[in-house]
C-alpha cells in the first residue's frame, strides 16, 4: 500500500508518518514545499495543497488511502480555517483509485466532514479532543524560568498523546473494519491546567510556578496578541465549562488500538528537552 498523508509536517501527521512506516506501508508525504520536509529518508515527499486539488493529480496517482485534514493552517482557537474543496478532492481520489480515507477533525464538523462522510469513498473520521502537544506553548517561559500565566487553572481536559491519534487514524487506513465510523479520541485521565503544570515540573525535575490571571487579564493578552472575538470567546467558554466531551476520558482508543492511551506523564518525559 502507499498511503497519502496530508498534513505531514504537523504534530499528528508527523506522528502518523512514523506510525505507518513502523507498520511496513509506504508513504506519501504531502506538503507545499518538499524540499523543506524533515520526514525520515523512506517517506516519499510530494508538492500539493489540499486548497487547491489540481495540484493533486500527480500526488494521488498509485495511492490507495490517503488521510486529509479539514482546516488550512495550524489548530488554533478556531482550528484554522475549514477547507471547501472536499468534493472536488474526493472525486481526485477516487479517479485516482484511492480505496479509503481518514479525516483529521479540527474540533468541530465542517465543510470537509461533510464532503467525506456524502462522499464516494468509504472513511473515518479522526476527532481528538485537546492535543498533549499543546503544551509546548509554554516551553519559552519554562526554559526561562518564570511562571505561566493564563486563566482558568482548574479547567480539566482529557488531552490526548499525538502518537495515540496516529495510531488509530494508522489502524483506519491500514485494517478493515472502520469505515463509516467517528472516532472520538481522549486520554487515559481528566487533568487541570494546575496538574499539567505538576507532572511537567518533574519530568524536568524543578516546580513551574503558575499564576492565575483573572478573565479580564486574560482577555486583554488575547487582545495583544491579534486575537479575533470569536477566537477569544472560545477560549473563555471552554475555560469556564468544559464539555463533558473534552473532560472525559473515553475507551477509544484502547479499543482500535488494544492498548491503552499513553499519560500526559509520558508525553512530559518525552519531551522535557524542549523546556529544558
Amino acid at each position: 500500500m502507499t498511503i497519502l498523508v496530508a498534513g505531514a509536517t504537523g504534530t499528528v501527521g508527523r506522528s502518523l508518518v512514523r506510525a505507518l512506516l513502523d507498520r511496513g506501508q509506504q508513504v506519501r508525504a504531502l506538503t507545499r514545499d518538499p524540499a523543506t520536509a524533515d520526514l525520515p529518508a523512506a517517506v516519499e515527499r510530494v508538492a500539493g495543497d489540499l486548497a487547491a486539488p489540481s495540484t493533486l493529480s500527480d500526488a494521488l496517482q498509485g495511492v490507495t488511502a490517503a488521510h486529509l485534514i479539514g482546516f488550512d493552517g495550524p489548530r488554533g482557537a478556531g482550528g484554522g480555517a475549514a477547507l471547501g474543496t472536499g468534493p472536488e478532492l474526493l472525486r481526485l481520489a477516487e479517479q485516482a483509485g484511492v480505496t479509503r480515507v481518514t479525516l483529521l477533525q479540527n474540533g468541530h464538523s465542517g465543510p470537509m466532514e461533510d464532503a467525506v462522510q456524502t462522499g464516494p469513498l468509504p472513511w473515518t473520521i479522526i476527532a481528538p479532543v485537546g492535543f498533549m502537544a499543546n503544551a509546548r506553548q509554554w516551553a519559552p517561559a519554562v526554559r526561562a524560568g518564570e511562571p505561566i500565566r493564563e486563566p482558568f487553572g482548574d479547567s480539566v481536559g482529557a488531552i490526548i498523546h499525538e502518537d495515540d491519534i496516529a495510531a488509530v487514524a494508522a489502524a483506519a487506513l491500514i485494517e478493515e473494519g472502520h469505515a463509516a465510523q467517528t472516532y472520538l479520541l481522549s486520554g487515559p485521565e481528566a487533568l487541570t491546567v494546575r496538574e499539567q503544570l505538576r507532572q511537567l515540573g518533574e519530568a524536568l525535575g524543578r516546580t513551574i510556578e503558575y499564576v492565575e490571571l483573572t478573565e479580564a487579564e486574560a482577555v486583554a493578552g488575547w487582545r495583544d496578541q491579534g486575537l479575533d472575538q470569536e477566537s477569544i470567546d472560545f477560549f473563555l467558554e471552554m475555560g469556564r465549562t468544559t464539555p463533558w466531551v473534552g473532560r472525559t476520558p473515553l475507551p477509544t482508543v484502547e479499543r482500535v488500538t488494544g492498548r491503552p492511551p499513553r499519560t500526559f506523564a509520558q508525553w512530559a518525559r518525552e519531551h522535557a528537552a524542549e523546556f529544558a
